[in-house]
């Protein structure tokens, strides 16, 4: 699409654009913000009530692992949103088209106009189920790790290193996997 000689984009042009941009809104990333630090902080309560560790004798450590590991798991939810979020946003075109469609099927406007709703509808659509299957799917696999990791591989382990190499290489691991590009 060649520029247009004022300069100025379109509303569609300007859609298009945001929805490749990898940064994501202020409501998701205090979603994302909120929903990592609880999932985060529930280790402790493994370590607090399954592993008997006193809380308050390695509150310290409890902090600093569920911030990094806040902070990791923050990172991983916005790679794997915006992975998801184009390939949700082909996937559901037809659906999405087809509702829009229908729904203003009544009313008058130009063609361009209808495209430009069914477009941002689209958009809304990919943002809100990449959202969602992002954090399910991190969640998922960082409690898991933490979990297999804890129990099995580090159970020998001083309290202490348990949890600081579990938590570490959960949140590690997850940052680590969201960076992939091929599913």
């Amino acid at each position: 699409m060649a520029p247009k000689a004022g300069g100025k984009i379109t509303r569609e042009e300007e859609l298009l654009l945001e929805s490749f941009n990898k940064n994501v809104s202020t409501k998701s990333s205090a979603l994302f913000y909120g929903n990592a630090f609880v999932v985060s902080a529930i280790p402790v309560w493994l370590y607090w009530r399954v592993h008997t560790v006193d809380v308050q004798a390695y509150a310290i450590m409890f902090i600093i692992g569920t911030l990094i590991s806040t902070w990791l798991l923050t990172f991983a939810y916005k790679n794997t949103k915006h992975i998801l979020k184009h390939k949700v946003a082909v996937k559901r075109e037809a659906a999405v088209t087809k509702e829009i469609t229908k729904k203003l099927a009544d009313e008058k406007m130009s063609k361009k106009e209808k495209d430009e709703r069914i477009l941002y509808k689209k958009n809304e659509v990919a943002e809100y189920e990449a959202t969602t299957f992002s954090i399910f799917y991190n969640n998922s696999l960082f409690l898991a790790i933490v979990i297999f990791a804890s129990f099995y591989v580090l159970s020998g382990f001083s309290p202490s290193v348990n949890y600081s190499l579990s938590i570490g290489a959960a949140s590690g691991l997850i940052a680590l996997f969201s960076t992939g590009t091929k599913n």
